[in-house]
């Protein structure tokens, strides 16, 4: 009997879907990579999410987060992200969490408790405090590099963060995993140069951007940035579908 995961199932198989639908995946920013690696896992059948941020979506947004519409403007993005899920698998189990994930909130979070993490998040403190507690806790994780300032969406790749390259936000990360003793951590990132950003009066908000300073600052905003980044429909939503397959295929590799 066919059910809404029947054409994922002719590739996976039983056994794998069964995996997938058992399994609980913690997405740490609902932005515009987090929105789409969200969309992506439900709609390949994983059985529960936690979603966490604290933003609400704006009107900024609307050009490249799958959950910005019209409709959801104002709205927290966990509760944007949790709506669209009941309409798309209502049988996943979401937990939603309003806060930003930084050094002083990672108590709040369990990682045993996942069977995968990902970082989606653009503070360079909350991303290595992701990293360190998956780490220890031995759960999966894939961390999202820069994807802002970029129009070229066949230029990500998967790699180590140590054999990453070009993107500055990796360069920060991978100095910072250096000098806490991590040795290996997966990421997706891009070896594009950076656009310089027009200077225009848009009022676009500040995130994701590409130029970060080294030194880490624990407040909200994370890295200093330079400048507020340009960000296209098509670029952080490939990044999020690309960590999104590396998710999959990794809780199911056993099957194959």
């Amino acid at each position: 009997m066919a059910d809404q995961f029947a054409r994922t199932r002719l590739l996976y198989g039983d056994a794998a879907m069964e995996k997938l639908a058992s399994s609980r995946v913690a997405v740490f920013g609902i932005g515009g990579v987090g929105g789409y690696v969200v969309e992506a896992l439900v709609r390949s059948g994983i059985g529960a999410v936690d979603l966490i941020d604290d933003d609400k979506v704006c009107l900024t947004n609307l050009n490249r987060q799958i959950i910005a519409t019209t409709k959801t403007l104002g709205m927290h993005k966990v509760d944007a992200a949790a709506e669209r899920i009941a309409e798309i698998a209502p049988d996943c189990r979401v937990r939603g969490h309003k806060t930003f994930f930084l050094p002083d909130t990672q108590d709040q979070f369990d990682f045993t408790e996942y069977d995968y993490v990902v970082d989606a998040i653009d503070t360079v403190s909350g991303k290595l405090a992701i990293i360190e507690k998956a780490k220890a806790a031995g759960t999966p994780v894939i961390s999202s590099m820069g994807a802002g300032n970029k129009i070229d969406p066949s230029r990500f790749e998967i790699a180590d963060i140590y054999e990453t390259s070009i993107c500055p936000l990796a360069k920060v990360i991978r100095k910072e995993c250096r000098k806490r003793g991590i040795d290996s951590l997966k990421v997706v990132y891009s070896r594009e140069e950076a656009l310089t950003p027009r200077s225009t009066n848009s009022g676009a908000e500040s995130a994701d951007s590409e130029e970060y300073d080294t030194s880490l600052d624990t407040a909200r905003e994370g890295p200093r940035r330079r400048s507020t980044p340009g960000s296209t429909a098509f670029v952080p939503s490939v990044a999020g579908l690309i960590i999104a397959g590396e998710v999959i295929n990794d809780l199911t590799a056993e099957y194959r």
